[in-house]
């Protein structure tokens, strides 16, 4: 793997460039990410401004895999949940650029990830995949537990639906209220 370096992106016309590229890139070559082919540069460019700007109230942390200079992989952790789930986060709009497929990336950013949603004070960490091509190995790998297949869930960027595999990972015990 290459020298990878992981941080909480902060918002830049740069960052939200390159996060619309990978974003584009991602949904081009089949990554189910709630975006349909072809996926137009505006509308990339306004889901990563909105993004960006949930991450700068706190709302969610947007990490970024760098290779040198070059964002490579990004992940979210979504913290702005219900009331009753302070414990809780959300993974999302888990991407690695193509050319960086393979070498790891996702599941350091996985792993760093967790260890953000621990400072943060959540212990539980839930999320999806889609159940054709999507990403279940390397969510097994890395400990998350399946809880089921909803079929027919969401369209495939590319047409016809895919079934989502539900998935969670307890990182801790709980910790009393």
């Amino acid at each position: 793997m290459p020298d990878i370096e992981i941080k909480p992106l902060i918002p830049s016309p740069e960052i939200r460039a390159s996060l619309t590229e990978m974003l584009i890139e991602a949904v081009a070559h089949g990554g189910s990410v709630s975006f349909m082919h072809p996926l137009s540069p505006e509308i990339a460019d306004a889901f990563w401004e909105k993004s960006l700007a949930a991450a700068a109230r706190g709302e969610r942390i947007i990490l970024g895999a760098f290779d040198g200079d070059q964002l490579v992989g990004t992940v979210t952790l979504v913290l702005d949940l219900a009331l009753n789930q302070p414990h809780r986060a959300e993974i999302i709009k888990m991407m690695t650029r193509v050319s960086h497929r393979g070498r790891a990336v996702a599941k350091a950013l996985l792993h760093a990830a967790e260890r953000v949603a621990i400072e943060h004070g959540r212990w539980l960490l839930v999320l999806d995949t889609a159940s054709d091509e999507g990403a279940s190995g390397l969510y097994e790998r890395v400990g998350f537990t399946l809880s089921g297949i909803i079929p027919d869930y969401a369209y495939k960027p590319h047409g016809g639906m895919t079934g989502t595999m539900f998935y969670w990972k307890r990182l801790q015990q709980p910790v009393p209220a």
